[in-house]
């Protein structure tokens, strides 16, 4: 009798979670999980819900943490950052062209996983504790201790599948704190270098 290797395992998902193509759903997410990506918060200010109401709630803080956020253009300076349609961020910076950007550090990890747990708390709670500063462009959060912070006004949104692909020109950046590495997002999780 001969001795024959076994076959490589592999991935096996029903034809049905199949995309005409014929990648699935896990197949794509596995594949990119590959690829090591920094990671950003991004934030923005809520109008108020009535402007024209003085005595009216004021708009909230939103932030949101990002891993597709990348670097499109020197001249003019732009930067894109991909959102999931319908989500509160992509809704919120369809109506306000104003957002920013704060590149975290392998310290902030704790930041990174409070915004992007699912079903949290109001925003304005969770960032009560972190220490931040209001961009002078935008009015919205930069958090402190940040390897870099950008302030950016959309410029082109394009759909993208179930994404939305916001371009912003960057309209102030600034290299705040130049200790420590990147946070870094791989395999599912959250890394640093080194």
């Amino acid at each position: 009798m001969l001795n024959t290797p076994a076959a490589p395992a592999s991935i096996t998902v029903p034809p049905s979670a199949r995309h005409a193509e014929g990648v699935s759903n896990d197949e794509f997410r596995a594949a990119m999980s590959r690829l090591a990506a920094g990671v950003v918060l991004v934030t923005a200010v809520e109008p108020p819900l009535d402007p024209d109401d003085p005595g009216a709630p004021a708009g909230e803080d939103v932030g949101m943490t990002a891993t597709a956020f990348l670097s499109v253009s020197l001249d003019p300076p732009l930067v894109l950052v991909s959102l999931r349609t319908g989500s509160r961020m992509d809704e919120l910076l369809e109506e306000q062209p104003l957002w920013a950007v704060s590149v975290l550090s392998q310290s902030q990890r704790h930041i990174a996983g409070r915004f992007s747990m699912k079903g949290r708390v109001s925003d304005r709670l969770l960032f009560a504790d972190i220490p931040h500063r209001r961009g002078e462009y935008t009015g919205a959060p930069l958090v402190g201790g940040a390897l870099a912070t950008l302030e950016c006004r959309t410029e082109q949104r394009v759909t993208a599948g179930d994404h939305t692909l916001v371009i912003g020109r960057v309209m102030t950046a600034a290299v705040p704190s130049t200790e420590g590495g990147p946070l870094i997002h791989f395999r599912g999780r959250y890394r640093q270098l080194g």
